[in-house]
């Protein structure tokens, strides 16, 4: 009897299941991963972002997993000896599998985006160019991960990527509401503008107001956007220094020439051959006397002098009466919003130890006192700085100011519009991020996997009906 009431109890949970409307179960999203390369030219550095595989309208939804510096210099120094370039990568590469499960290395894609230190070498030296890029690809075509390629980004790619980059990991496309468990567009999205300073380049981004010239349209999260975007070549901190040296050297020629960004003490020797190394510094006017003589830089610490002598770096008159001009002749609509400023713009800004909000007299104060220092008292009061960086903090804000207020039309009142930072949301800011998300937006977004089942709360009732029947059989037996 027993048997035959246990029999009777599952047939008639058979039924009911069968008569029950059948829902969908939705399977947990599935980790995958990304790796970029920043091969700027200072400088490369490894980051590896994941994200969960269903995507909110299109776009993954990205955070960053690891960031490593590559030892060394920007892989465009390695112009006479390219397998180096791709060795240097190594370190930093085994790093990161050991972050990412084996089981996904393969499908990992990942790409190299050099940046501004590769795009002069190709104007100078484009065989070489093109031997470092292989390089780079052989070393990484070693490793378990799918790489994809690795290529030169323009300035305007550099620029925008920075700037979705920054508006992403402050929420300004869209933000998680627990009310609504879904990612919506903030009503007023407050969408930052993106100033970047590299040693090579420099990069201003961000949304005009209306219609203007040079737009660039993106699609993220279901929206799309017109930013302003320009990058100015050889406006970079270093290629600056090195443009500047060249200045001071054929406006006074001779064996021994004052710097007055350079701390008082301090001399450096240079061979007039050096600034043949670059094409920011080789072919502009007034060039340089022929041969490998030598020039002896003394420093000055004048703060005026300093910032005279940066503003001849920049061609103003070449603007005319036009407002819509920044300079160079480079058209530029009028400034909008706030902006975050990363990169060099930072870490000379953090070194003076300004706060957020410091008024402009503040900052030209901080500044000024700083390039009246003289290398001894520099040297002896940061004995941890890099020497090499420590003297060219003075030319690095003077040069900042220029260029954020008289090249890119900020002024006292749209001074505290700007926000110096290096990160936000845990991630770096940077160009590599935006470029995943970007990449990420071109897989066609993956339908979350589903299989057809009876929901949770139905099989616990039909197996606690199982479990009862069984035991009333059985007791009835006994009895």
């Amino acid at each position: 009897s027993a048997t035959i009431g246990a029999l009777v109890a599952l047939s008639i949970i058979a039924l009911v299941l069968s008569l029950v409307r059948v829902e969908d179960v939705m399977l947990p999203p599935t980790v995958k991963y990304g790796l970029v390369l920043d091969a700027g030219s200072s400088h490369t550095s490894l980051f590896v972002y994941e994200w969960d595989s269903d995507k909110e309208n299109d776009t993954g939804v990205v955070s960053q997993t690891l960031s490593c510096d590559v030892q060394g210099q920007g892989i465009s120094s390695y112009a006479n000896n390219p397998p180096e370039a791709g060795k240097s990568l190594r370190e930093c590469l085994d790093k990161a599998l050991q972050v990412i499960p084996a089981e996904k290395q393969r499908d990992v894609p990942a790409y190299l985006g050099a940046t501004a230190g590769m795009r002069l070498l190709r104007e100078q030296n484009s065989s070489a160019t093109e031997q470092i890029l292989a390089e780079v690809t052989k070393t990484m075509q070693e490793y378990p991960v799918a790489f994809k390629g690795a290529r030169i980004l323009t300035g305007e790619e550099e620029g925008a990527y920075g700037w979705i980059t920054i508006n992403y990991l402050l929420d300004s496309f869209t933000k998680y509401s627990p009310k609504a468990h879904a990612w919506l567009r903030p009503e007023a999205a407050n969408i930052f503008g993106a100033l970047d300073l590299g040693g090579a380049s420099t990069q201003i981004t961000f949304m005009p107001e209306g219609s203007v010239l040079s737009q660039k349209e993106l699609t993220l999260y279901g929206y799309s956007y017109n930013i302003y975007t320009h990058s100015y070549l050889c406006y970079g901190q270093n290629e600056m220094l090195k443009r500047l040296a060249k200045e001071l050297i054929v406006s006074l020629p001779s064996t021994r020439v004052h710097h007055p960004c350079y701390p008082k003490g301090y001399n450096e020797t240079v061979s007039l051959s050096s600034f043949r190394a670059s094409p920011c510094t080789d072919g502009s006017a007034p060039r340089l006397a022929l041969g490998d003589s030598t020039v002896t830089l003394q420093g000055r610490g004048n703060a005026s002098a300093c910032l005279a002598a940066l503003r001849r770096l920049f061609n103003f008159s070449a603007c005319g009466q036009s407002q819509d001009c920044a300079f160079d002749g480079v058209y530029q609509p009028p400034l909008r919003g706030q902006f975050i400023a990363f990169s060099a713009f930072y870490y000379n800004f953090k070194f003076l130890n300004l706060t957020e909000g410091q008024p402009l007299a503040e900052v030209r104060e901080a500044i000024e006192g700083l390039c009246t220092r003289s290398w001894e008292d520099l040297s002896s009061s940061y004995p941890t700085e890099d020497p090499k960086r420590l003297l060219t903090y003075c030319a690095n804000a003077n040069y900042i100011l220029t260029l954020l207020l008289d090249a890119y039309k900020f002024n006292e009142s749209t001074w505290n519009n700007i926000f110096f930072q290096m990160k936000a949301g845990g991630a770096e800011v940077g160009w590599t991020l935006g470029y995943m998300l970007n990449l990420t937006n071109m897989v066609p977004p993956e339908a979350p996997a589903r299989l057809k089942g009876h929901g949770p709360s139905l099989w616990a009732a039909a197996i606690t009906f199982i479990i009862l029947t069984l035991v009333l059989g059985l007791a009835a037996l006994l009895l």
